[in-house]
């Protein structure tokens, strides 16, 4: 019978984290915790059940921290979940089925439904939104992004990506408040990357890049079609994308300034 470790990435989630881990039933032969200075009950939770904890000093960022806890899975199969995600009785049959029998493949993408503010959202380019979380050990790494991390697969047989039918629950944003917290430290750590890359923005692109990105979510991706959630995500969308790119273009200032500035 294929194990399987269940890998999660962790700080204050007392609210989430037990419902994450009751959806999992008995299918996980290990759960590994890596949490980042929690000061709530998020690590009793998880010394409940009975997981394999780690609790490094820094924060590296989402995808080296996803590394770490899969450094430390020890099952043949691993799933990485964030704690506002909950599997269902269904998919938890269909992931059971895949390691049994992969057929050859050695990663699976994995539908979300997600929440937003009171619905599961149908459109505004959430749905369908498959991410790449059932692997084989081994076969797979997260890059080293510090957020908007992706799962790099590096050998599937010569087979795409499987995907699996069920759907995993995404509690994603309960209310405004989370949303605008979400978005300010997404758009922070977003500016960050992008100005170690090396890119440039402006207020203007700040400007058209939120615009576009409201157009996108609320008219080409039918997001009208989610009523008054669809249009609060649009514009939550776009704000987000606007301080993506100013928050970038007041690095790119300092950066000016500090080079302009006589060293004493």
């Amino acid at each position: 019978m294929p194990t399987l470790s269940v890998i999660l990435i962790t700080r204050n989630e007392e609210a989430n984290l037990a419902d994450c881990l009751n959806s999992l039933g008995d299918l996980a032969t290990q759960i590994v915790v890596v949490d980042t200075n929690s000061v709530d009950q998020t690590l009793k939770i998880a010394t409940e059940f009975g997981a394999t904890i780690a609790q490094p000093a820094d924060w590296p960022g989402f995808g080296p921290q996803k590394n770490r806890a899969l450094e430390l899975a020890n099952s043949e199969w691993v799933l990485s979940l964030d704690a506002d995600e909950r599997l269902t009785p269904e998919l938890r049959a269909e992931i059971q089925q895949a390691i049994e029998h992969p057929l050859g493949q050695t990663c699976f993408a994995i539908p979300r439904s997600s929440w937003y503010c009171g619905r599961f959202m149908r459109h505004s380019g959430w749905t369908p939104d498959y991410v790449n979380r059932l692997f084989l050990r081994g076969t797979a790494r997260f890059s080293n992004d510090l957020v908007h991390e992706q799962l790099m697969s590096s050998a599937t047989h010569g087979k795409p990506i499987g995907k699996l039918k069920q759907p995993m629950l995404h509690y994603s944003f309960m209310n405004a408040a989370q949303v605008q917290q979400k978005m300010q430290r997404y758009a922070t750590a977003a500016a960050e990357q992008a100005f170690a890359r090396g890119k440039k923005s402006s207020p203007l692109k700040a400007i058209t890049h939120g615009a576009w990105t409201f157009i996108r979510t609320y008219i080409l991706q039918a997001g009208f079609l989610d009523g008054s959630q669809g249009f609060s995500l649009a514009i939550s969308n776009m704000q987000g994308t606007y301080y993506r790119y100013i928050k970038l273009w007041r690095l790119n200032q300092q950066q000016a300034v500090a080079k302009e500035t006589p060293q004493a």
